[in-house]
């Protein structure tokens, strides 16, 4: 079971991607923590802009917004959860390391893993609070000039990568 958190994602149309591909992948749940935007406006009316991104997505995914993590963090590793952050860290591991049939101690159970994966803003990343808390800190190598991917795009290329599609 693969849930992802958002960590204060700032645009409407990352969200709204996240949330297609999330569907597309059979991911279970999105948290939405702090400013990330959700389908719903603060008057709890659908938002057009998300949904011409998300194309449906967000009315077939379980989703909820949370103001903070921290507490989300703690119930999910008390469940059992594995928690992964999609950052670029000195203390990173490649993305193509990261095995769902590795999280478990029970390699026969991989299907029963459950996974939280920690996507973050497009300028900060992951705050250095989720890092701390993350079981494993993953990284995307770039070979160009620029540093980063697009969260979206990250975060399809790592589901994509660790779900073996």
């Amino acid at each position: 079971m693969i849930t992802l958190i958002l960590d204060n994602i700032r645009s409407v149309h990352n969200v709204g991607s996240i949330f297609r591909t999330s569907e597309t992948l059979g991911i279970k749940k999105i948290y939405c923590i702090g400013t990330t935007p959700t389908p719903l406006d603060r008057f709890g009316r659908k938002r057009k802009d998300f949904a011409k991104v998300a194309l449906g997505a967000e009315d077939i995914l379980n989703w909820e917004h949370l103001g903070e993590v921290t507490a989300l963090i703690k119930k999910l590793k008390k469940s059992g959860y594995k928690i992964i952050a999609l950052e670029q860290s000195p203390k990173s591991v490649d993305y193509k390391s990261v095995k769902i049939g590795d999280l478990c101690e029970d390699n026969s159970a991989s299907h029963m893993i459950k996974v939280a994966i920690i996507l973050g803003n497009e300028v900060d990343g992951v705050s250095s609070k989720l890092l701390k808390l993350a079981d494993i800190i993953a990284e995307i190598p770039m070979a160009g000039k620029k540093e980063s991917l697009n969260v979206s795009v990250a975060g399809a290329v790592f589901l994509f990568r660790l779900l073996d599609h």
